[in-house]
This record gives structure tokens, sequence and C-alpha cells, in this order.
């Protein structure tokens, strides 16, 4: 995908992510959202395992495993249906992905800049505070407009 084309499709996402803002912020059921759900609507594990086509103990170990990790998305969508419920996955970024793309590009160009600058020192070459934020913005910009395929080769 071209590079402009990538920045679209980033914020696109970045626009249906945002709605789920506030997912972070949403507690976890203890026991688990199959649990909390069911009990809430008053439904016991025999009817939800009828609702399921599956043994009561089998229920047991879905609201036992859903804590840990342990279900599939499958069993997830499923159970969801069986309660009456939507069940929702999406990966939910701690910014938004436009802003960690330049989180990444700073660490790189911030790295690319110092080796360079270290180097210019040496000859007696060195850019004044102003024009060395000049520069680290202009790489950053630039790193944000291409989408170098090893932007995230480095840890930030």
């Amino acid at each position: 995908m071209k590079p402009k084309y990538k920045q679209i499709a980033r914020r696109q996402l970045d626009a249906t992510l945002a709605r789920f803002g506030e997912a972070g912020s949403v507690q976890f059921p203890a026991k688990g959202w199959i649990r909390a759900v069911r009990e809430a609507l008053g439904m016991s594990g025999k009817q939800l395992a009828g609702r399921l086509q599956v043994s009561q103990p089998r229920v047991f170990k879905l609201e036992q495993g859903e804590p840990a990790g342990a279900l599939t998305l499958k069993t997830m969508r499923q159970v969801a249906e069986a309660l009456d419920c939507v069940f929702v996955y999406a990966l939910v970024p701690r910014s938004s992905l436009e802003e960690t793309v330049k989180t990444q590009a700073r660490a790189v160009a911030t790295e690319r800049l110092q080796r360079v600058s270290h180097t210019m020192l040496l000859e007696a070459q060195g850019l004044s505070p102003e024009e060395q934020q000049a520069s680290l913005d202009a790489a950053i910009e630039e790193l944000v407009r291409e989408m170098p395929k090893d932007l995230w080769d480095m840890k930030p």
C-alpha cells in the first residue's frame, strides 16, 4: 500500500476505534462476562447449556475458561448469541494510531540525528538547538509521510 493510502487508512481506522475509547476503562467482571451476564439475566447454567446445546458441566468450563483467556473467539460469539448479546472484539490503541506512528518516528529520527550530530560535532559543524529541532521535526514528518519498511525495526 502506498504511503499516502496508509495514512488515509490509519486515519479512518482511528475514527472507527475512537468509538471504543472508553473500553479500556471498563472493569472486567472478576468471574467473567459470561457468568456476569447469565446471572444478571437470572439464567441458570443448565438453561444456558440448553441454549448452547451443550452439557451443564461444559457451561461451567466455559465460565471458568473465559477469565483465563482460554476461549476462542468463535466460542465467545456462540455464547454471546445464546445470551442475546453481541460479542465485540477489537484492538484498542492506548493513543491514536497516528500518535503511535509519530512516537515511533520521533524515536527513529532522534536516534538517526544523534549519530549525524555526533559526526558533525567531531568535524566542528554542530547545529544550533533551533536547527537541531527543525531538523528533527522535518525527519519526523518525512518518516510519518513515507512510512519506510524499517520504521518499526527499532523499539522506542
